[in-house]
């Protein structure tokens, strides 16, 4: 449920890169504020500059200028030590390419992040965050021995498994088809609602982006619009006429 104090802030944040064509601006000037308890979808053109919001807000990329809010934190504040703390601690991550480690079992991935973050796993809480997701029978089966949804739904799982204040999803169905893809987009519609987590979602799938209460649109690196509570087919049609 949604609460009045932002989860995540961008303040006047501004990305710009340096290629061989000269300076090139990806975010320019973008202030947004990330309700607690809310499911944002991110979305825009290739080059809209969605991925470099995300990865900025998450603090895995450091802006040009501006600053990043998590809570009361500034990211900007964090040497790289500090920050790796951080996002172990109070954020999770799934990424279109689930990033699981091959020779670690289901219940070995999704209990690094609390190794790394150096707590001892509970076999009960890993237990359950794997029933959660629906994999409650397969905590001994390794990435290969699973289907790209089961794979994947491993990865929501060792999001989950820190509780995060905030969960950055980017692209997370893009490798996986319709039914699979609603499976992990009611995942993350029910981290939502479990204990105020904050889910921000980069897609380009309009059907995706439905799932979420708000959706931020994206273009030559500046917000362009919002819309809330809009079908995929009011999503569809606001994308394309950023397209045109």
């Amino acid at each position: 449920m949604e609460t009045s104090t932002p989860a995540v802030v961008l303040d006047r944040l501004t990305k710009t890169y340096r290629s061989g064509a000269g300076k090139v601006r990806a975010l320019r000037d973008v202030t947004y504020a990330f309700s607690r308890g809310s499911f944002t979808a991110v979305m825009g053109a290739s080059g809209s500059g969605k991925s470099t919001l995300l990865q900025c807000a998450a603090g895995l990329d450091r802006p040009s200028s501006g600053r990043v809010l998590l809570g009361d934190t500034d990211l900007g504040t964090l040497n790289p030590v500090r920050l790796t703390r951080l996002r172990r601690a109070r954020m999770g991550f799934v990424f279109q390419a689930y990033n699981l480690l091959p020779a670690l079992s289901a219940y070995e991935n999704v209990a690094l992040p609390l190794r790394l973050a150096g707590a001892k796993p509970q076999r009960k809480e890993i237990g359950d965050v794997l029933h959660r997701v629906g994999l409650g029978d397969m905590g001994r089966r390794r990435p290969a021995e699973l289907s790209g949804g089961q794979q994947q739904r491993v990865a929501v799982a060792r999001a989950l498994a820190t509780r995060p204040e905030v969960l950055f999803a980017d692209e997370p169905t893009g490798a996986l088809d319709t039914g699979t893809s609603r499976q992990i987009l009611g995942l993350l519609q029910d981290a939502k609602g479990h204990a105020g987590q904050t889910v921000v979602m980069v897609t380009h799938d309009p059907m995706a982006a439905a799932y979420a209460d708000v959706v931020v649109f994206l273009e030559d690196g500046q917000i362009a619009g919002t819309l809330r509570g809009a079908s995929a087919g009011e999503i569809a049609a606001a994308m394309s006429e950023l397209e045109n």
